[in-house]
């Protein structure tokens, strides 16, 4: 009863958020044609389907706890039960050959992937322009939608940041991620509770991916400029952001003026300034992972907030240091840094947190 009373719950608040941004829309015209751009129908597919399938994922995961869990419970069950959701019935086959089974699924999905391409490819015309004209720059001129998200980063972080290092760490760690990774369980199988720590890293690491795309295809508009959906793109509006560094902000701020802070904006004081910013941000994010790595969310309230997990902590216990370093700092640089900058940027306006005569972030 409880778990249908979460479900109506969820839909009713989604209903209402839903209702909220329709009656906001002005310009439906404006948002079915960006939605109807043939380069923007993977966006817009990317929308329903990633849902769905996370949905069904973390169905397949939670079924698979609950056998775990039984299984665990009940050792002569775990000899004979052959480890699936579904239980062996009389009829079915304990082994099922890669040929024809296997195989036959594949060739199916091959054939509809194939003829939905040729359907996509014959009733969409492909985003092909004329050719570059360096007199007529395009207003918003966007990349691809593959390179939205970078494209994206460019607000929040100087080029060669947002185009040469930050995707480089990316695609970094995203080798070096099984190699740090110390947990055995998990591996062929649907699980949230045996790797509950690194589904949601991926998870935030794919959806902040996701969130960059959207917010480049339907929220970015002439001039780069922020309309949220369903505003008009007026090619006219200009927005007069006054952009401010961290400790420009701090010394002039009324605080700053009382505690006579205008030292943090001479050369040597940007400087530590923005070392001890960033080294601050570098252990509270650490201290931060380190309790998600930990914590027993189901133990979790308000008067103990550092409920220890046992999985958790026998997998930690199997970790080096090596190990542990290398993932707290792709994690704090990636998964951390990159919303707290978009936070920054977009909410109070700052470009950099720390200015040095060599490079700024």
């Amino acid at each position: 009863m409880r778990k249908l009373i979460n479900k109506w719950t969820i839909l009713v608040v989604a209903l209402i958020v839903v209702g909220i941004w329709a009656l906001n829309v002005h310009d439906w015209h404006q948002l079915w044609v960006i939605s109807s751009a043939p380069d923007n129908i993977p966006i817009v597919a990317m929308l329903f389907l990633v849902p769905f399938f996370t949905w069904l994922g973390v169905k397949q995961a939670i079924a698979n706890d609950r056998l775990i869990e039984r299984l665990e419970a009940d050792p002569k069950d775990a000899k004979t039960h052959h480890r699936k959701v579904e239980p062996w019935r009389p009829g079915w086959a304990r082994e099922i050959h890669v040929w024809p089974y296997l195989v036959r699924v594949e060739f199916l999905a091959t054939v509809i992937v194939t003829v939905i391409l040729f359907v996509w490819s014959i009733t969409l015309n492909a985003p092909l322009e004329e050719p570059a004209n360096p007199n007529l720059t395009m207003n918003p001129s966007k990349a691809p939608w593959y390179f939205l998200g970078l494209q994206e980063m460019l607000v929040y972080f100087d080029p060669w940041i947002a185009g040469v290092v930050m995707p480089s760490i990316i695609m970094v760690g995203l080798m070096v991620f099984p190699y740090v990774d110390s947990n055995p369980l998990g591996n062929g199988y649907y699980t949230w509770r045996q790797r509950r720590f690194a589904l949601w890293m991926f998870c935030a690491g794919f959806l902040q991916w996701i969130l960059l795309i959207v917010i480049g295809t339907f929220i970015r508009g002439p001039g780069w400029i922020w309309f949220w959906p369903g505003q008009t793109w007026d090619h006219n509006t200009v927005v007069f952001d006054k952009n401010i560094d961290l400790h420009d902000m701090i010394a002039d701020s009324a605080i700053g003026k009382a505690l006579h802070l205008g030292f943090l904006q001479t050369g040597v004081g940007k400087f530590i300034f923005g070392a001890l910013v960033v080294g601050g941000f570098y252990i509270v994010g650490a201290l931060f992972f380190h309790w998600l790595m930990t914590v027993d969310f189901k133990r979790l309230s308000f008067r103990n907030l550092f409920p220890k997990s046992e999985l958790e902590q026998k997998l930690l216990s199997r970790t080096s240091m090596l190990q542990y370093v290398t993932f707290q700092f792709f994690a704090i640089t990636v998964l951390l840094a990159m919303p707290v900058k978009l936070i920054l940027r977009l909410a109070l306006t700052i470009k950099y947190v720390w200015v040095t005569p060599f490079f700024n972030i």
